[in-house]
């Protein structure tokens, strides 16, 4: 490692004279031959630029090698052409772009390929955290619940942990700053620990991803992209700020970025702070305040050679712990219990550039310290620090005819340390290492791509507290290994009709919660009790997308079954230990199966009219039909959308009402009660003004518009019956210069 890492060195102090290509041309519409001041990007190398009001534009210092470039403007048809460059080129590339009401395509950047989702042979949902924020969610977790297929377990207002087609937990991994993240998460009352400033957006593969992420992506992936540098040359300043009626909260952000040629660095920095939510119930919960402070940075240098990219996050939680409906106040000050949580985020990612093949290595060092504070402010009665070391190295080949291929190699070094006088987990060291090949072959109407991984997790875990003590925690060592692999095609059956299947299967391994709990949870109000003879979970997902685009409507059909072996669940027992029921971990075969369905029309000539309409169900058993626990209910999402763009002044305005039908959710686990139905109203507008060199941007939302009072299935207060949030009116404000 200390070889790669003085490699990396001499690369970026490496300035010597080369090959130096440009790309410049004339975009124009196709319909009018008029110019369009489209947006030109290389996702690879993370450049782009924006061309003029006569559509000409000129991109300066490419590296040799082929790339895909983006051409994407609002109102027309996003462009990808695979372009090659070498021996100092300068080539013409005059792009002619075809107007269209459907939103701009996005590269998506979770799968290895780097393609449009129209090329992508995976089906993977992005959402711009600029509309999540739009939707009026308080949280980035409270926003990735409006994808279809994507719920979340929630406590309170302060803590969401992605909910997947079913799975959730450890079960689906969360990718940061391009590496994965380790806060532990296993905990039901332990949230995302990212705060969404500084994410530009939010994509999830739905199903197995464990070909690309390795163990703990059994269920699928969260991937929160950061937000990108400045183009070349310029320099950029903004401010956020909003506010939240229910929770008299607040969460501003304010950020500068500067880029040169090759050098580029931006810094961003927020705070959010809230008080109880309330229920609409003339209650507030108690303590179910928190406040946030987050820091975000990066520092990116692009030669001819190599990329290198050095991020860095900061976040600290302050997080109440809501344990019964007690005095009614509005104070902002936390209460015993609370946690406290501070997470380091540390990455670095470089491409280096071998004229037809990339080799591309990141390397990422995380620190999570979480503190629980029970009866003295001062005191943690639990404390778990838990450093972990990511490498991931992919070598992407020379493309060879129709076949793109990559071959790479993960890792993870991992220590769990406990300081305080309270004991979850014992102190242990988790190491990982994983080896992958993926290749995607291209024909005009029809794309493949397979690939095959293996994988090695080893734990060793001391022994805990006393051997003759009823919760002694054995020492543990164990080794798991799998097996994974992944075939999908996209195949074009008509002009506007295409079809995905994708055949995938997963794993994830024991975490140390399964495998060596021994005692009270309090988090959770239970005894629980681990399985050190537990196995790997397996499963095996066919996925099928059927989806249908033309200039005005869109319509998507995605089914899928997921058979998972050995799925590890938490159980009730009749034994009591210090007047708290027992739970043990078990494994039983499991099956999930469902889909997403949804429609999305902007007829002609009103193209600035949008009616989306998306339903989604999934049902989870186990092999004795019994039901799985925390599984969402269906629903129901319309919204009705107007959006007004290219005024002097006004630059754009939007407006949208949300109308989602949650049905009631019998099929619940033994231990479950059923949830009634709800339906939820939210409504919001806004507008953005350019005043000189400024941009004003202003909007007001509502969400829960009816003040309903309402349980969802998935929330952690459900067992006591206390309501979820009520009616919040929320206004913001953005500034950009």
């Amino acid at each position: 490692m200390k070889n790669i890492l003085c490699l990396l060195a001499v690369l970026f102090l490496y300035t010597a004279a080369s090959s130096q290509n440009s790309l410049n041309g004339t975009i124009t519409s196709k319909n009018l031959n008029q110019p369009v001041s489209a947006t030109i990007y290389i996702p690879q190398l993370e450049k782009g630029t924006v061309a003029d009001f006569d559509g000409n534009y000129q991109l300066n210092n490419i590296p040799d090698g082929n790339y895909n470039v983006i051409f994407s403007s609002l109102g027309f048809a996003t462009v990808s052409k695979k372009i090659a460059f070498s021996k100092d080129k300068s080539i013409i590339e005059n792009i002619e772009m075809d107007e269209s009401a459907v939103e701009m395509e996005e590269v998506i950047v979770s799968t290895p390929f780097h393609k449009l989702q129209s090329e992508n042979i995976m089906k993977v949902e992005r959402i711009s955290t600029k509309d999540l924020s739009s939707s009026g969610a308080v949280t980035l977790a409270d926003g990735i619940k409006n994808i279809a297929g994507v719920d979340i377990i929630s406590t309170g207002t302060g803590i969401g942990k992605p909910v997947i087609r079913g799975l959730s937990s450890n079960r689906v991994l969360t990718y940061t700053q391009g590496v994965r993240l380790e806060n532990q998460q296993f905990g039901d009352e332990h949230g995302l620990g990212v705060n969404d400033s500084g994410i530009e957006s939010v994509e999830v593969i739905k199903g197995p991803a464990s070909l690309l992420y390795g163990s703990d992506a059994l269920g699928g992936v969260l991937y929160l992209n950061p937000e990108k540098f400045a183009i070349s040359g310029e320099t950029h300043g903004d401010l956020n700020s909003s506010y939240f009626s229910n929770t008299l909260g607040s969460s501003t952000n304010i950020g500068i970025k500067t880029s040169g040629e090759k050098l580029k660095f931006l810094a961003r920095g927020s705070y959010s702070s809230f008080s109880d939510y309330d229920t609409g119930a003339d209650y507030r919960v108690t303590n179910s305040r928190f406040n946030e402070k987050d820091l975000k940075t990066g520092l990116q240098y692009l030669g001819s050679k190599f990329k290198s990219t050095l991020r860095y996050n900061y976040n600290r939680s302050n997080i109440g712990i809501p344990e019964e409906i007690g005095e009614q106040t509005r104070s902002k000050d936390l209460e015993l219990p609370f946690q406290e949580i501070d997470n380091h985020i540390l990455s670095f990612d470089n491409t280096i550039f071998l004229n037809k093949s990339t080799l591309d290595i990141k390397l990422g060092y995380l620190f999570n310290d979480r503190r629980e504070f029970e009866e003295e402010a001062d005191t943690a009665a639990l404390r778990m620090k838990l450093s972990t070391f990511n490498y991931d190295v992919k070598y992407n080949l020379p493309q060879l005819g129709r076949f793109e291929t990559i071959i790479g190699l993960q890792g993870m070094f991992q220590n769990n340390k406990n300081t305080g006088e309270e004991i979850l987990i014992p102190n242990a060291n988790t190491t990982d290492v994983g080896l992958l090949a993926t290749s995607h072959y291209h024909l005009e109407k029809l794309d493949l791509q397979a690939g095959i991984r293996f994988d090695a997790r080893k734990i060793e875990s001391d022994a805990a507290r006393n051997p003759s003590d009823e919760d002694y925690i054995p020492q543990l060592n164990k080794t798991f290994t799998s097996f994974t692999a992944a075939l999908g095609a996209k195949m074009d059956l008509f002009k506007n009709l295409s079809v995905r299947v994708n055949m995938a299967s997963g794993f994830r391994a024991p975490n140390l919660a399964e495998l060596t709990s021994n005692g009270i949870h309090e988090g959770t109000n239970r005894y629980e009790r681990g399985n050190q003879n537990l196995t790997n979970e397996q499963n095996f997902q066919t996925d099928i997308s059927l989806e249908y685009r033309n200039k005005h409507i869109e319509f998507f059909a995605n089914g899928f079954y997921n058979a998972v072996n050995d799925y590890i669940f938490i159980s009730p027992t009749n034994e009591v230990i210090a007047e708290t029921q027992v739970y043990d971990y078990l494994q039983d075969n499991a099956k999930l199966y469902g889909g997403e369905f949804g429609f999305h029309l902007h007829p002609h000539p009103l193209d600035w009219l949008h009616l989306e309409s998306s339903f989604e169900t999934v049902t989870g058993q186990l092999s004795n039909d019994a039901y799985l626990p925390l599984i969402p209910a269906n629903s129901l999402r319309n919204t009705f959308r107007v959006e007004l763009d290219d005024g002097k002044t006004r630059k754009s305005s939007t407006a949208f009402i949300t109308l989602e039908n949650t049905f009631d959710q019998k099929n619940v686990s033994n231990f479950e009660t059923n949830t009634g139905g709800y339906s939820l109203l939210s409504a919001g507008i806004e507008s953005s003004f350019k005043l000189q060199k400024a941009m004003f941007t202003i909007g007001i939302n509502g969400t829960n518009l009816t003040d309903k009072k309402y349980v969802s299935h998935l929330s952690r207060f459900k067992p006591e019956g206390i309501f979820n949030i009520g009616r919040s009116i929320n206004v913001n404000l953005k500034v950009e210069i």
